[in-house]
């Protein structure tokens, strides 16, 4: 606004000064005198004025005519000119557009059309930096991994394309299968790009195939530096990544070493059940049996597992059922509601040989979570108390026909694993692995609902229950009889059950 005003201003301005000149010029006496070759001109004052303006626009144009002449011999020397400058405008129209006709092929799927518009282009433009990626991607779309490779290499001698070239060269090599040397192409391309999100989440996920536990940590490292991971995920990551390498030391026949990275997984990640084991029996090898309680007590409150209670038993391994059961208390008195806690108590009331309180321990897991553990552990029950033989063989034909409950189980392919392990063995997943119930894809095994009417059925569970009030019993010749007895039924159960599940897999 203030700028279009000051313009205003300024024309008014200087219309009002050649105004009041031309008047000071048509008031003013004399003029311009001439003479040349014996003749002489007089101009008045407004003619002269003219004749300067008609010189001026003479040198004008006759600077223009020299410029021309100028233009025309360096056009006839090869020079630079307008003329070539036109032509190469029109090359460059040319290239640009089909160097865009290329990328519409190439974001369509036609590989080989964006192919051939990428060397229009390059023939037009003399631009390899922008001709030659444009080539590569598409001959790799179109399969043609021979001049996608040759083209990559192209790229990565330039050092504007470098970058762009090694990316490219390292998916053709993974697409190879060729992960050695993808890996030492994603180290060099971190090294050129540490900030780049694709690039660290490949380095890591090649770092933890060759099981580089150290450059994956560094790797994690950098992510949470660059802000590409949440810190609470990079402190799982990073206990997993901690607990593999134990692993591997343990393997190495390191103690020591191991032992320091077991304990720095747990403490970097408390739900993480084989790191608290293994730092448990860390401490153990250390005769710091309070700490090893201490870490296994944490995570049960997290997340109960087994493992975790036969970790804890292996603190105290010598003493008597009784003894284990007392001991036992500082888990069984943490998350009281959960399946696990249930569990535990009962097989310690089992172990013990108090069938009534393993009863009262296991609660109403038969009817809402009944798998093939708690089942075998209801058919334990029944035999130590002295049901019929029919009851107990009921029992376990529901475990074999039950689902098999929760288990190591990949969250991104459902792959079951009788271990927990970093890496999935079925779809290559890092950190995958969860405690939880596997899908069921075939219900029960042929033939399975013939059974109870085979060996018996267990009993109905009653709609309302008195709490059943009983001392322990002291341990019999017969009740110890009938536990022996039991548990060989029950691993006999488990074998058929388990065969039966390979039968449906197969």
């Amino acid at each position: 606004m203030l700028w279009s005003l000051l313009k205003i201003v300024i024309f008014v301005a200087i219309v009002a000064a050649l105004t009041l000149g031309a008047g000071y010029i048509m008031e003013a006496n004399g003029g311009i005198q001439i003479t040349a070759a014996g003749y002489e001109l007089n101009l008045g004052p407004l003619q002269s004025v003219i004749a300067v303006g008609l010189l001026v626009l003479g040198l004008f144009i006759l600077f223009k005519l020299v410029g021309l002449l100028i233009a025309v011999l360096k056009f006839i020397n090869g020079d630079d000119t307008a003329l070539s400058r036109y032509f190469d405008r029109n090359r460059e129209r040319k290239g640009y557009q089909a160097l865009s006709e290329g990328l519409l092929a190439l974001s369509s799927g036609e590989g080989k059309l964006a192919m051939a518009k990428a060397q229009k282009a390059d023939r037009y433009l003399h631009k390899p930096a922008l001709t030659n990626l444009l080539t590569a991607q598409a001959a790799e779309m179109s399969g043609d991994t021979r001049k996608a490779e040759e083209t990559y290499k192209k790229l990565i001698q330039n050092e504007d394309t470098r970058f762009a070239g090694i990316r490219g060269m390292m998916k053709l090599k993974l697409a190879k299968g060729d992960e050695d040397t993808a890996l030492a192409l994603a180290e060099r391309a971190f090294s050129i790009k540490p900030k780049h999100p694709e690039i660290q989440d490949m380095l890591l996920e090649l770092q933890v195939k060759k099981h580089d536990w150290k450059g994956a940590r560094k790797t994690l490292s950098a992510e949470l530096k660059h802000g590409n991971l949440p810190r609470d995920v990079y402190k799982r990551r990073d206990a997993v990544l901690a607990l593999s390498e134990a692993k591997d030391i343990f393997a190495e026949d390191k103690p020591i070493e191991a032992r320091e990275a077991a304990i720095a997984s747990a403490k970097g990640s408390p739900d993480l059940i084989p790191g608290a084991c293994m730092a448990a029996r860390a401490y153990l090898a250390r005769s710091e049996k309070k700490k090893a309680e201490r870490i296994l007590k944490k995570t049960w409150s997290v997340q109960p597992h087994p493992d975790l209670a036969a970790t804890f038993a292996e603190i105290e391994p010598e003493e008597t059922p009784a003894q284990r059961m007392k001991r036992f208390k500082a888990l069984t008195s943490l998350r009281t509601a959960h399946r696990e806690t249930k569990l535990l108590r009962a097989e310690l009331a089992l172990s013990a040989e108090d069938f009534p309180e393993a009863r009262r321990a296991i609660g109403n897991l038969a009817e809402t979570e009944p798998d093939a553990r708690v089942l075998t552990v209801m058919a334990a029950i029944a035999k130590g108390e002295g049901a019929p033989e029919t009851e107990v063989r009921g029992w376990l034909a529901k475990a074999l026909s039950a689902p098999r409950g929760p288990s190591w189980v990949c969250d991104k392919c459902h792959h079951i694993h009788a271990d927990w392990v970093p890496i999935c063995d079925n779809c290559g997943g890092f950190d995958t692995l969860s405690w939880t119930n596997p899908p069921q894809n075939g219900g029960a095994p042929a033939g399975a609902e013939m059974l109870p009417l085979i060996v018996g059925t267990a009993p109905a569970p009653a709609e309302e229950e008195a709490p059943v009030v009983m001392a322990p019993n002291p341990p019999t010749p017969e009740g110890a009889a009938a536990a022996e007895a039991t548990k060989a039924e029950v691993e006999e159960a488990e074998v058929v059950a388990e065969d039966a599940r390979k039968e449906e897999a197969k």
